[in-house]
C-alpha cells in the first residue's frame, strides 16, 4: 500500500510514541493549571482551525489547544492545508496515497474524497511538496485525538487564496469533515517587533477583517488564513483565539523570534 512517509519525525516533533504521548501530556497538564482557560476550551465546538506548525517544543502547546477541541465536532475526515516549505510549484498539492505514517500509527487517507477534490477542483499530486512539515506536525495530534479518522493532505504554493477557499467551504459543507489551516507568524524579528506585527494578524483573524490582514502581518500560511478568513465571513462563522506566543517563551531568546496562535471557528 502506498504510504505518505514521514519526513521530520524526530527533528520537529517525537519519532518515538512514548515521548509523543509524554509531550502532549505535559500541554495538557500545563493547560490543566489554569481551569478557567479549561473550562472555556473544554466546552466548544468547531469543525475549522488555525494551528501553528512550527518544532513541537515551540509551537506545540499552542496548537495542541485547537487539536483538543476538534473531537468534539466528531469528524470522520481531517483536512489539513499548508505552506510549502521546500519547492515551488503552481497551484495546490493533494497527497494521492492510502496511509500517512505517525509514529502512533497509520491514519487512512479518505481516498475518496481525495479523488473529489482533485477532479473537482482540478488538483495535481506533485510528490516532493508531501515533504513538508507545516502539515505533517499536525498529524500526530490528530492521531492522538483522534485515532481512526481519515486525513487529507493539502500544500500549496504559488496559488491565490480564491483558489482554496472554494475547497475549504467545500469541505465544510460536507457532513463529518474539519478543516485545519496551517501557518506560523512573523519570523524573526525582536520580540518587540515580532509581537507588534503579530498583533495585526491576531486582531485581523479576530475580527475576519481581509483587508487587515494585509497591513503589515507576515504569517508564512497568509493564503490558507485568508482563505480561511474569506470562508468564515461567508458562512457566517465566529473567529475564537485560542492562544498567541512566540519562540521565546519557549528558548528565552528575544532577539530572533517566531510567532504562533491558534483560532477555531463555529
Amino acid at each position: 500500500m502506498s504510504d505518505r512517509k514521514m519526513s521530520v519525525a524526530g527533528s520537529f516533533y517525537p519519532a518515538s510514541p512514548d515521548e509523543i504521548n509524554e509531550m502532549i501530556d505535559h500541554f495538557n497538564a500545563t493547560l490543566e493549571e489554569h481551569p478557567d482557560l479549561l473550562g472555556r476550551f473544554d466546552t466548544l465546538v468547531s469543525s475549522a482551525v488555525i494551528v501553528p506548525h512550527a518544532g513541537w517544543i515551540y509551537s506545540g502547546f499552542t496548537a495542541n489547544i485547537a487539536f483538543r477541541i476538534l473531537p468534539h465536532a466528531n469528524p470522520k475526515t481531517v483536512v489539513v492545508i499548508g505552506p510549502s516549505h521546500r519547492v515551488g510549484f503552481e497551484g495546490v498539492s493533494i497527497a494521492h496515497n492510502e496511509n500517512y505514517q505517525t509514529p502512533l500509527g497509520n491514519l487512512l487517507i479518505d481516498t475518496a474524497l481525495v479523488e473529489d477534490l482533485q477532479s473537482r477542483f482540478t488538483l495535481s499530486t506533485f510528490e516532493q511538496a508531501h515533504h513538508e512539515h507545516s502539515t505533517e506536525v499536525q498529524i500526530p495530534f490528530i492521531k492522538y485525538y483522534m485515532n481512526d479518522v481519515n486525513v487529507v493532505e493539502l500544500v500549496y504554493a504559488y496559488t491565490q487564496p480564491s483558489r482554496i477557499a472554494p475547497i475549504i467551504d467545500y469541505c465544510l459543507s460536507l457532513p463529518n469533515i474539519a478543516v485545519v489551516i496551517s501557518t506560523d507568524l512573523s519570523h524573526y524579528y525582536s520580540l518587540e517587533e515580532a509581537q507588534r506585527l503579530d498583533s495585526i494578524c491576531l486582531e485581523a483573524i479576530r475580527t475576519e477583517n481581509l483587508q487587515a490582514l494585509h497591513q503589515g502581518c507576515e504569517a508564512c500560511g497568509m493564503i490558507g488564513v485568508e482563505a480561511m478568513l474569506s470562508v468564515a465571513k461567508k458562512r457566517k462563522l465566529t473567529s475564537t483565539l485560542l492562544d498567541y506566543r512566540t519562540s521565546a517563551d519557549a528558548s528565552g531568546d528575544i532577539s530572533h523570534v517566531v510567532g504562533y496562535m491558534s483560532a477555531l471557528f463555529n
